[in-house]
């Protein structure tokens, strides 16, 4: 199967009726430990006419060793980016929802901190759902959009900045609990992360709301 290169048509597009376009994704939705971690990332018009950065792609069809250098080509291309973030704690007292809402949230504020206007953006949300605005962004214009991350450069620009951010923090994690493996498995549900609970329980950056148990294994 062909991969789908994502391109800039709908960013330009957009652009004639918007300052900027603002592009969020979400990564460690489906972890069984560590954060949840939302990024985003800001073309403006002058941006939205360059050429994509050479092999940008959705995170997930980025080979693993790849990842920082074309995030890094990612975060040069794009006006300004930022990574937010919600706990496991967070994610157990208000749920998976509610928690990437405010990961969103976060990144949005660290724009604004750098001289973005939300406002004046389009903000186009991977995904059918906007968790955005129910988490307290209630000026913005949010547009999820499916399957944005692998359509619209900005959102993958967004993917892959978010996937490197919690890959790295997750590695960092496992230098101090490397019994779970998360250097190998980023808090997912492989066998030897699952193995490693039943051995030794859930550590403090487990999901410990999750029916662990009961979530399919994905590797």
């Amino acid at each position: 199967m062909a991969v789908i290169e994502p391109t800039l048509t709908l960013e330009r597009r957009l652009l004639k009726e918007h300052a900027i376009v603002i592009a969020c994704d979400e990564v460690g939705r489906g972890a069984l430990a560590g954060p949840v971690a939302v990024g985003a990332a800001v073309v403006d018009p002058a941006r939205s006419r360059k050429r994509v950065p050479m092999g940008l792609r959705d995170s997930k069809l980025v080979p693993e060793a790849r990842r920082p250098e074309v995030a890094a080509r990612a975060a040069a291309f794009v006006q300004h980016s930022a990574v937010g973030w919600a706990s496991s704690v967070e994610v157990d007292e208000i749920g998976i929802i509610r928690a990437l809402g405010l990961a969103a949230v976060r990144a949005i504020a660290d724009l604004r901190a750098h001289g973005v206007v939300p406002e004046e953006a389009l903000v186009i949300l991977d995904g059918n759902h906007d968790y955005i605005t129910p988490a307290g962004e209630s000026g913005l214009t949010v547009r999820p959009i499916i399957k944005a991350d692998r359509d619209c450069a900005s959102a993958a620009a967004a993917s892959v900045i978010a996937k490197v951010a919690r890959d790295t923090l997750m590695v960092g994690l496992h230098d101090d609990l490397p019994a779970y493996g998360w250097a190998r498995n980023k808090g997912y549900a492989s066998l030897d992360h699952r193995d490693a609970i039943a051995a030794h329980g859930m550590s403090e950056h487990h999901r410990h709301s999750w029916a662990i148990a009961a979530a399919p294994t994905l590797f």
